[in-house]
């Protein structure tokens, strides 16, 4: 899909809104908007960077499609108490193309000035800045920090929510728990998905605000599916064929280990965000913990700045580091009498077990960060970022290493945040 047709349908898509409401009640429909045009390079062609679910990204020549997006969002309002919101946005998909998906659309029922619920399509509250993370205007970094943000792929929850919130003096606590399913499709390659099927998700977001500190709490768990992936099952059957051909215990409980057929998962996080005078401050630590060949993991990052004037310099340290991997017990070699072609064979799945649990979006790596924001209007921001990532034991999140890549890769973005 082009991306200038695709941007042009949008911004004029609220002008066709109100044309068609001409005649009724016009103050109650909200539409707005917002989006990045950024470019983006990095020093080196030895490795791809690009942000989390993409399945190419940039090396020495500068690009538009990683950093970029637009949004449009429009809000009728039926009465005091139901709603309507629907969130269309155009970014670079994980097919490789700029594609148009339907990020929010759910109704909402204010049941009173505390308790509301909303139905249908929600932004998934993982992080602290889940349901603005794609407005770049309302963040102070060109992006969230991958080193965090790669570890739950999955943007939306197909469900229901219910959020409370009440003022105990000069704080305002709100909780939210949400229930439902999501799907989310991640970018092997350029012409190549797996896809993500989350069921049973319930979702647990807690925030206490006072004054410029706020604190959060949010806690996530499902039953995660991956039945697409042919890298996937192809060494699961192999790993079983193997123990049953060549008769050798272990090899079907190390395949059902690294499957994901409804495998538990969860991911728990705490955060803190602080707006004092000139100073800004955003920090989260999180956990990642599966039953599957994905690794449990541990990130964070800490990001700090302070304003002169309408400009915001800021510098940011982040890490992502494995806490346990599925152990390769593919034996090394084969038991006595088995036929020639078992010591290969087990070579190829020993192989095939240590990329899969070690490579992809199975790396580590740190990354230190400064950029500045410059606020020229009031509705828009210019920003400047450098990235310094340092992969370890591997090829951290970067795509299509080649051999011998170690990194660090300096990585320079610069773009303009807006909103209409």
């Amino acid at each position: 899909m082009k991306i200038l047709p695709l941007m042009a349908a949008l911004v004029a898509l609220p002008f066709s809104v109100c044309a068609a409401h001409a005649d009724d009640d016009v103050s109650a429909i909200a539409v707005s908007g917002f989006g990045t045009a950024a470019f983006t390079r990095s020093d080196t062609n030895d490795a791809r960077f690009a942000r989390p679910a993409q399945p190419t990204g940039v090396g020495t020549g500068w690009k538009a499609d990683v950093d970029s997006n637009l949004g449009l969002q429009a809000t009728a309002k039926f009465n005091a108490m139901f709603s309507a919101t629907g969130q269309l946005l155009a970014r670079k998909s994980s097919r490789d193309d700029i594609g148009l998906e339907l990020n929010l659309g759910f109704l909402k029922a204010r049941l009173s000035d505390s308790f509301s619920v909303r139905v249908g399509r929600l932004g998934l509250p993982v992080y602290m800045i889940s349901e603005y993370r794609n407005v770049g205007y309302a963040n102070t970094m060109i992006r969230p920090p991958s080193d965090v943000y790669s570890q739950v792929t999955l943007d939306a929850l197909d469900g229901v929510d219910a959020i409370y919130q009440h003022s105990f003096g000069e704080t305002t606590l709100t909780g939210q728990l949400g229930v439902g399913v999501s799907k989310s499709t991640i970018g092997t390659g350029p012409n190549s998905v797996v896809t993500v099927d989350a069921k049973r998700l319930t979702a647990l977001n807690l925030t206490a605000e006072n004054g410029p500190l706020t604190l959060r709490f949010g806690r996530s768990d499902t039953r995660i599916t991956i039945d697409n992936s042919a890298g996937l099952n192809g060494l699961v059957g192999g790993l079983r064929a193997a123990g049953n051909g060549f008769v050798i215990p272990g090899m079907g409980d190390l395949a059902t280990r690294l499957e994901v057929k409804d495998k538990k998962a969860s991911f728990t996080s705490v955060g803190l965000a602080l707006d004092w005078h000139n100073i800004v401050v955003q920090s989260e630590y999180a956990k990642r913990r599966t039953d599957s060949y994905i690794n449990n993991t541990s990130s964070a990052y800490l990001m700090a700045g302070y304003r002169v004037g309408s400009w915001l310099p800021y510098a940011s340290h982040s890490f992502l580091k494995r806490d346990t991997v599925v152990a390769n017990s593919v034996p090394g070699s084969c038991p006595a009498g088995r036929p020639a072609s078992c010591g290969p064979t087990l070579r190829v799945l020993s192989a095939g077990v240590t990329s899969l649990t070690t490579t992809g979006t199975q790396g580590e790596q740190s990354t230190n960060t400064i950029g500045v924001r410059w606020d020229f209007n009031k509705s828009a921001a210019l920003k400047v970022q450098l990235d310094r990532i340092s992969p370890k034991n591997g090829q951290g999140m970067f795509l299509t290493p080649t051999p011998g890549f170690t990194g660090p890769v300096t990585v320079l973005a610069a773009g303009v945040d807006f909103v209409f």
